[in-house]
């Protein structure tokens, strides 16, 4: 008889991810918005910390929401964002 496959693995922690790896996945602008949303913010907000324009800001919170990195909720008459389980796992790699 043999033990399971993978079982000598099977409680040791999982590697934290690498800052540099997931930077250049996700690319630089995507990186930033997913760091900054460690409160949840909108739109108009992650644009004007990040310097960039309300409508680049849009495109990439719809492409990290699709890909599961973000959540959102509606506020009022704004839309916040914030990070998923996913995203903050993602977020914990940058020092």
């Amino acid at each position: 008889m043999y033990a399971a496959r993978g079982q000598g693995a099977m409680w040791s922690a999982g590697a934290r991810p690498d800052a540099g790896a997931v930077r250049e996945l996700l690319g630089g602008t995507r990186a930033a918005l997913l760091i900054a949303l460690g409160e949840p913010g909108s739109s108009t907000e992650l644009a004007l910390r990040l310097g960039i324009t309300t409508s680049a800001v849009n495109q990439h919170l719809r492409l990290l929401e699709r890909a599961g990195l973000l959540n959102r909720a509606r506020y009022g008459r704004s839309v916040l964002y914030y990070r998923s389980d996913l995203g903050e796992a993602l977020a914990a790699a940058d020092p």
